[in-house]
């Protein structure tokens, strides 16, 4: 077996063909393009290339991007003015504060600063509160997952009653999608740094989904032959024999896992397009929500 490896590109450009319709018709009805603010605490590579990557496929789909960059040692006070600067803009209609932060800040208080209906990337502790509820509805999904699971639909792999696995617990990736999951009715199992035995729960798993940030974690040989990986691992390697010195991988080990599996995902290419197509559509969706339109159908 020889796995289907995954590009997101040809996923994501078909949602941006309907973004750009979007962002176009706002633009023609108030005279101004949506816009996203991105906040940047640090110089975590991954983290700046994620915000690059961000702005050019805003320019693309026809959406403003405006970011604010601050230092690794910017204060708390820094980071809140920031998130308020883009409150207070009319023209920003999408706010997204690029996690983790530096451990000497308090995320959740800097989340919370997000005018909740401004929070494109589902990062609200009240979004994921009622993502968190049976019954409730969230304004907006955290990005990554709402690409994970757009990726697992467009894939068509059947969620009901399947065992899905997250590696994971994370507040950006793990603990959203495991919800987004159950949802869609899988048996969600959530394995993290202290779970014994992680290779037999692989094993059984017809769903991985590997977001530990940990390069080449997971070995092909624990998983279940067929099963589908999505995997959000984004680490830099070095690399003598790259012309930059170093390259990404994922959490998954390719090479062993390409002969195991079904589907996997590319790192990168993979997962990143959805994350930031999903931001960005959400974007554009809360520019009609802010002026009580809505989108081209």
């Amino acid at each position: 077996m020889t796995a289907q490896i995954i590009d997101g590109n040809p996923i994501a450009e078909r949602l941006r063909d309907q973004i750009a319709r979007d962002a176009q018709a706002f633009q023609a009805q108030h005279g101004y393009p949506p816009g996203l603010g991105v906040v940047l605490v640090g110089d975590d590579p991954a983290s700046q290339m994620y915000v690059r990557m961000k702005r050019r496929a805003c320019e693309r789909v026809g959406v403003a991007s405006y970011a604010h960059l601050l230092p690794s040692d910017a204060s708390q006070d820094d980071v809140e003015s920031a998130v308020r600067q883009l409150n207070d803009d009319p023209k920003v209609h999408g706010i997204l504060v690029q996690l983790p932060l530096p451990k000497h800040l308090d995320e959740e208080r800097v989340l919370q600063n997000i005018r909740v209906e401004k929070d494109a990337d589902g990062a609200h502790p009240l979004n994921i509160g009622r993502l968190a509820m049976k019954g409730r509805t969230p304004l907006f999904l955290p990005a990554t997952p709402a690409g994970i699971m757009v990726i697992l639909r467009d894939l068509g792999v059947e969620l009901s009653g399947a065992n899905a696995v997250v590696i994971g617990r994370s507040n950006i990736v793990g603990m959203p999608v495991a919800l987004l999951l159950m949802e869609a009715n899988a048996t969600v199992t959530i394995c993290h740094s202290r779970t014994k035995n992680l290779q037999d729960y692989l094993a059984q798993a017809d769903v991985v989904i590997a977001a530990v940030g940990r390069p080449n974690y997971v070995n092909g040989a624990w998983l279940k032959p067929g099963c589908t990986v999505i995997d959000v691992g984004t680490n830099k390697v070095d690399d003598p024999s790259s012309e930059k010195g170093y390259r990404y991988v994922g959490d998954v080990d390719l090479e062993s896992a390409r002969e195991v599996v079904g589907a996997i995902t590319q790192v990168p290419g993979g997962v990143g397009p959805l994350t930031i197509t999903m931001l960005i559509q959400q974007t554009v969706k809360a520019a009609f929500n802010q002026v009580g339109g809505s989108a081209v159908q």
